[in-house]
């Protein structure tokens, strides 16, 4: 009998998450929570492990109380275990201190594929803590709390979660969806300035790339964004977050198997610049400087005008971003090197993604490093 020297098979799988919008998530007359735990279970209690960033838990004093109170008055569906509390900020995903902390947690209050872990924090801790919900028992489920403008809009939008590595960023990490996300507006009443300000950045970033009239929407509202006008963060974190999402459900490579990464524009530099500055400046900071950096270098390229570059540098401004690069001249070859690391990170040809016009992506796949430096020195 002749065997066939191959085996192939096909498969599909549908995946499906939501990104709910709420406030004051933890009142007890609010069932949104309650109401998704029972979506997954209708039949059984079904157990959550809590993870707050610690700089929340400071700022909510009764934060804790209220999931308590909450999950003893939904404990028909809810199976309350434990709260862990975590540094918040890029620190917590350098190492493996803190996520073996989740780790242990999730170990000794008996987290399995069918319980949940709520993960309540900026972009880092949701990072973490996804990184350690996909690598225990191969899965468990994650509930995506998000109390920042930057992750409310995309960090916690997306499907990656990860800690960083060999003083890599996201060296270490997953592609592994959510059940759910939960944006409670609540949460960014009480950010500081830079805070509330750094996501916008990445709203300006996904505009530039996909949609000439958000970016228009954005640059009518800097002012408001600017002084804390909650109706226009909230339409610019849902335009933003829809953005994100209709990318990787219908950009065709929501798992990034290909060479190009769009929703990445600005962030080869402002990895690198994150690293160099030890995390001093927020991501969206860095994203800021790292949009303005390629955006200089476009024009320095011919792929934008002037009026163009003037424009948007602009509004980067107005919203109050501060695009001086937090390093010294002498560390221009150093930031470079974050090209190639790039690369390194997604694999197969550098792809660096420019703008040929507002709302249009434009891929280069190779570096005139000599302009590139220049654009990098025009803004020291």
């Amino acid at each position: 009998m002749q065997i066939p020297k191959t085996i192939e098979q096909s498969f599909k799988v549908d995946y499906n998450y939501k990104l709910h919008f709420t406030n004051n998530l933890f009142s007890l007359a609010n069932p949104l929570l309650a109401d998704i735990i029972k979506s997954y279970s209708s039949i059984s209690r079904v157990k959550i492990l809590f993870v707050i960033d610690d700089g929340v838990a400071k700022t909510h004093p009764l934060l804790e109380d209220d999931i308590q109170a909450y999950c003893n008055q939904y404990s028909s569906e809810i199976e309350f275990k434990s709260i862990i509390v975590v540094p918040g900020g890029e620190q917590v995903k350098v190492g493996s201190q803190h996520l073996d902390t989740i780790l242990q947690g999730i170990n000794d209050f008996n987290i399995c594929r069918h319980s949940f872990v709520a993960a309540i924090g900026g972009g880092a801790v949701i990072d973490m803590v996804g990184y350690a919900c996909a690598i225990a028992h191969r899965g468990v489920k994650l509930l995506r709390i998000p109390t920042t403008v930057l992750a409310q809009n995309d960090s916690a939008v997306g499907v990656k979660n990860s800690i960083n590595h060999f003083g890599k960023k996201n060296f270490l990490g997953t592609f592994a969806l959510p059940y759910a996300i939960i944006n409670d507006s609540d949460f960014l009443e009480t950010l500081d300035q830079r805070d509330w300000i750094s996501g916008i950045a990445e709203a300006i970033k996904v505009a530039l790339i996909k949609d000439k009239s958000f970016y228009r929407d954005i640059e009518e509202l800097s002012e408001k964004l600017r002084n804390r006008d909650m109706e226009s963060m909230q339409y610019v974190i849902y335009k933003c977050a829809a953005l994100h999402m209709e990318h990787i459900t219908q950009g065709g490579d929501p798992f990034e198997g290909g060479s190009s990464r769009p929703l990445d524009f600005g962030h080869w530099a402002a990895h690198k610049l994150e690293h160099m500055t030890n995390y001093d400046i927020r991501h969206g900071e860095a994203v800021a400087i790292g949009m303005a950096i390629d955006l200089v270098y476009a024009h320095k390229i011919e792929l934008i005008n002037q009026e163009t570059l003037d424009r948007i540098i602009r509004v980067i401004k107005d919203v109050g971003f501060d695009l001086k690069l937090p390093i010294a001249e002498n560390e221009i070859d150093k930031l470079i090197n974050g090209i190639e690391e790039f690369r390194e990170h997604l694999g197969g040809e550098l792809t660096i993604t420019l703008i040929s016009e507002i709302g249009r992506k434009f891929d280069v796949h190779e570096i005139d490093t000599i302009k590139m430096k220049e654009a990098i020195s025009s803004l020291i």
